[in-house]
């Protein structure tokens, strides 16, 4: 949500892909979107799924020569639904981390948003500073946040005296901020930064500094594999190289993301 990434180098963009060797075992290769995390991904007025994680993916199967379809998954089952073979890969701004590495692979993150707290103008939120966690920061506050995120995991293991509300999505943390019923939100800057700018977050803003801990927020944003398909991994890290040297990545960046870099580490 997460200068930020530095993926591709020259020595990675000049290997060419194995392809007829590599790709010949991707017929087809289904990914996975989560189609509420706007303007990283959302459903458009006609169901289908649109935003800076579809344009990337679209990008790098174009460029790989692959056969791509892009379904919706909430997020709270997608990665036993990547386990379950129902997809191939994850591309829904998921963050590298060590306890997800348990379960599944990661292709070289492709995006990088820190987060950042919300919340009515004037507030003021110190919850992370000077790179460490400011104990009781948020105290007598309703803090709300997706569940199952890296964002969740920060404010669970730091502030266990908070109370803290878990969303099935931001979008509907977002509507309970509106309404009063929590006094914060926690999510990637880049989410966030969308939702203030809008007729919806009017009165709203950033309320903290942008922070990005490894220790909870990983490594930068990743496609998620299954750990056997070292092939697929191989493919996508090239086609990521290659749409970063050509300038691809930074047209979409800029598509979505004006004033933000996701691309710098």
């Amino acid at each position: 949500m997460k200068n930020w990434i530095k993926v591709a180098s020259a020595a990675a963009v000049g290997i060419a892909l194995s392809a007829s060797a590599a790709n010949a075992a991707w017929d087809k290769v289904v990914i996975a979107t989560e189609g509420a995390y706007p303007p990283f991904n959302e459903i458009d007025a006609n169901g289908n799924p649109v935003g800076f994680d579809v344009d990337i993916a679209n990008a790098l199967c174009e460029t790989a020569e692959l056969n791509c379809e892009i379904v919706t998954q909430d997020w709270d089952g997608m990665i036993p639904g990547l386990l379950a073979k129902k997809y191939d890969a994850i591309i829904a701004q998921m963050s590298i981390t060590e306890e997800r590495k348990r379960s599944i692979d990661f292709t070289n993150y492709y995006s990088a948003s820190p987060a950042v707290f919300v919340g009515k103008e004037g507030m003021e939120v110190s919850a992370y500073s000077d790179g460490e966690v400011v104990d009781g920061a948020l105290d007598g506050m309703v803090v709300g946040v997706q569940r199952s995120t890296t964002h969740s995991s920060f404010l669970e293991d730091n502030f266990m005296d908070t109370e803290i509300r878990l969303y099935d999505t931001q979008d509907n943390a977002l509507l309970d901020l509106v309404a009063g019923r929590i006094d914060v939100t926690l999510a990637d800057s880049g989410v966030l930064l969308k939702w203030v700018q809008s007729e919806d977050g009017k009165g709203f803003a950033f309320v903290s500094d942008a922070f990005a801990p490894e220790e909870w927020f990983g490594a930068g944003e990743g496609i998620g594999i299954r750990q056997e398909d070292q092939d697929l991994k191989e493919i996508l890290n090239t086609a990521l190289a290659e749409i970063i040297a050509n300038g691809t990545y930074e047209e979409i960046n800029k598509k979505y993301f004006p004033t933000i870099d996701l691309h710098s580490r």
